[in-house]
């Protein structure tokens, strides 16, 4: 069981300075991971947004051990060909660090009906998988040719490629239980659900997740028989004793990865102190 650290990229954490912080307070505590929101607006907060590369980049400049990526980056309303370089130049300067999270991100309405870009998902789920299999080429190093429904690439070869060989982690984020998500997921290396009985913040019902380790289990194929996390997250008690009896049954039931986070609807969200004080207590343990 590895353990993270979420926070958003607005309010205090719109600052790259406050992100090295928290990154090397999470370094120093024991923690395995950083994780931080891409949103360019989020439910109309009227607050300081940061770029998510430009944090970790000041995250991996500040750090030497803990892993470092997005919680979830919305491919569909990216060009997969800027994002590449930015996942590979991120990938250089962490010494192989990065891990990569995707999913079509929302609020829709907010991130990209707000700017005249398409609320259909259908449309952007289907952005989203040809973005994923776009980057997966360009982070290669090889050449690429792509003629698709949304994307077209013209013997592009994106150099460097990423340090790690063949590529990042990809973890694909989804609500359970919806189905559609976790059979994509299933496909890559790790899923971060979201529950629709449980809000962000709030700890996963465990019959729940029990389930979805099940589902994803089953739409793996042969050639994916490798490594798979599973990342939950919530808000745990600070109180390592009385974090194993939250978390312990989500190991049980399949957790690979506690992700700690904070109540969306609670004015901590996006505050450094109560995040630093939690840090600083450091993971659980088990």
């Amino acid at each position: 069981m590895r353990f993270s650290i979420n926070i958003p990229n607005f309010g205090d954490f719109a600052d790259v300075r406050t992100v090295a912080t928290v990154a090397s307070a999470a370094e120093e505590a024991g923690w395995d991971a950083l994780f931080v929101w891409d949103h360019v607006v989020h439910r109309r907060h009227r607050r300081p947004f940061g770029d998510p590369w430009m944090l970790l980049t000041a995250a991996a400049l500040g750090t030497s051990r803990i892993g470092l990526g997005t919680l979830v980056t919305p491919i569909a309303r990216r060009r997969p060909q800027q994002l590449a370089r930015q996942v590979a130049t991120l990938d250089a300067l962490s010494d192989g660090r990065v891990i990569f999270g995707a999913g079509l991100g929302g609020p829709i309405e907010d991130e990209y009906g707000s700017f005249g870009e398409t609320t259909d998902p259908v449309v952007l789920a289907e952005r989203l998988d040809e973005g994923l299999e776009l980057l997966e080429r360009f982070w290669s190093g090889e050449p690429v040719n792509h003629h698709g429904r949304h994307y077209e690439v013209r013997d592009v070869t994106l150099l460097p490629a990423t340090v790690q060989r063949p590529r990042p982690p990809v973890w694909i984020a989804g609500f359970w239980p919806h189905h559609r998500p976790m059979r994509r997921a299933a496909r890559w290396d790790g899923v971060v659900p979201l529950f629709t009985s449980a809000r962000h913040g709030h700890v996963p019902p465990v019959d729940e997740v029990r389930e979805l380790v099940a589902y994803v289990r089953r739409h793996r194929s042969d050639q994916q028989r490798g490594p798979f996390e599973v990342v939950l997250g919530g808000v745990s008690p600070g109180d390592r004793a009385t974090a194993r009896d939250v978390i312990g049954p989500l190991v049980d039931a399949g957790a690979t990865w506690w992700d700690e986070r904070q109540f969306q609807g609670g004015d901590e969200l996006d505050r450094l102190a109560p995040v630093l004080r939690r840090i600083e207590q450091g993971p659980p343990k088990f």
